[in-house]
């Protein structure tokens, strides 16, 4: 039991890096999306994940930590996404605050996403 969940864990994963290099995200030049275009991408992907009903929610990263087992590294390539899309920055700021606290407390460093920090 515990196999098929190390792998539905990392077919996550590489959906979320799947849909990470579709919107260009891993390109040379900053990446030009919308919220839109990640929610048209995560329903091509078939990840079972409502993108509206999950930005409603008072804990996203929680969320997607328990109740969808992101992995880590899931999780940072997917707050990165978000980031770069049009998402209003007031939501933008607090998931990545939930995600780097997150990551943080159980020590794994995201340079990636400390680095998205402008205050």
């Amino acid at each position: 039991m515990e196999d098929i969940l190390l792998r539905e864990i990392d077919r996550i994963g590489e959906m979320i890096q799947m849909i990470a290099h579709r919107l260009g995200l891993f390109g040379k030049k900053k990446p030009d999306y919308s919220i839109s275009n990640v929610r048209e991408e995560i329903g091509k992907a078939s990840l079972d994940i409502d993108l509206d009903a999950l930005l409603e929610k008072e804990n996203p990263v929680c969320y997607l930590v328990e109740e969808k087992k992101f992995s880590d590294q899931a999780l940072e390539t997917f707050i990165e996404i978000l980031f770069y899309s049009d998402l209003d920055d007031s939501k933008k700021a607090g998931i990545l605050k939930e995600a780097l606290s997150y990551l943080d407390s159980k020590g794994y460093i995201s340079f990636k996403l400390h680095s998205l920090i402008t205050d």
